[in-house]
């Protein structure tokens, strides 16, 4: 059984899937590098959905191309941006933006890392992953961002003033940022995202952030978490918030891993939903 246990990626002793899981879940389409042998992630069917593959230009000379879900019909939907894991677009992040889609959002997931064509759902290899990862420096992933929300607005489906963030692990701190540089994004919602290089810029949030956090996550010490919290009141931010939940480990809303807690992954879902209503992206 596979363990993600750190923000940006496991460690080789954090291994052990049996090949024949392995393949399974690549038929499916889920992050080999991260999947559990026990895996039974959950499967939201699109019915009643609009499903597309979009490219957002970007300045780029290939834009930046996106998974989009969102309901059947001509209303118009506030819209989330999902910022995915460091495992790129893969069956789970799909599924969360059906998910949202379910719930009337316009929910769209950019594949922040494609300027380096791979196909980073089928690595095995932690190793291969990172340096794709790293190529995606913080100014280029926020601009990209910026070009999503700018996007989203031209988009006759969408309530341009009503969009919103949320991200996971390398995600996580996608959403801090964007919160701070995109004025377009009304509220986010940060799940187990690294604080460490954010607490200083604590004062720069413009719209509210939720951040939900493990207490047993190996790659994010209480500490920084206590220390966000600490700038977050120092500079009035009052309307952010951090949740820690005592019994999860990183990863744990991820249901296709070993670290999946059922109970705080629903919890956490649940504040996520009410924290997008109160904040206008609904």
């Amino acid at each position: 059984m596979l363990n993600l246990t750190r923000p940006e990626g496991s460690e080789p002793q954090d291994f052990d899937v049996t090949r024949r899981a392995a393949v399974g879940m690549m038929v499916a389409g889920y992050a080999l590098a991260a999947v559990s042998a026990d895996a039974s992630p959950i499967v939201t069917p699109d019915k009643g959905l609009v499903i597309e593959e979009v490219a957002v230009p970007n300045g780029a000379p290939r834009p930046l191309p996106a998974y989009l879900a969102r309901p059947q019909g001509a209303t118009h939907h506030a819209a989330i941006v999902v910022v995915n894991e460091i495992f790129g677009i893969h069956a789970y992040i799909k599924d969360v933006c059906r998910r949202l889609a379910h719930l009337g959002y316009v929910a769209i997931a950019p594949d922040f890392f494609y300027r380096a064509g791979a196909d980073l759902p089928s690595m095995t290899a932690i190793d291969q992953i990172r340096p794709i990862v790293a190529q995606a420096t913080v100014p280029q992933v926020d601009a990209d961002v910026r070009a999503v929300t700018e996007w989203l607005k031209a988009q006759r489906s969408v309530r341009k003033e009503r969009i919103g963030i949320t991200g996971f692990c390398w995600g996580g701190a996608v959403v801090w940022r964007s919160a701070m540089v995109d004025p377009d994004i009304r509220a986010g919602v940060a799940w187990y995202g690294q604080l460490k290089p954010l607490i200083p810029r604590a004062a720069e949030l413009k719209a509210p952030v939720l951040g939900l956090y493990g207490a047993l996550d190996q790659g994010i010490p209480q500490a920084d978490v206590e220390a966000m919290r600490a700038a977050l009141k120092a500079a009035g931010k009052a309307e952010s918030d951090i949740r820690v939940y005592p019994d999860a480990q990183h990863g744990f809303h991820a249901d296709y891993r070993a670290s999946y807690n059922e109970a705080d992954a629903k919890d956490g879902w649940a504040r996520m939903l009410a924290f997008f209503r109160a904040h206008g992206v609904a």
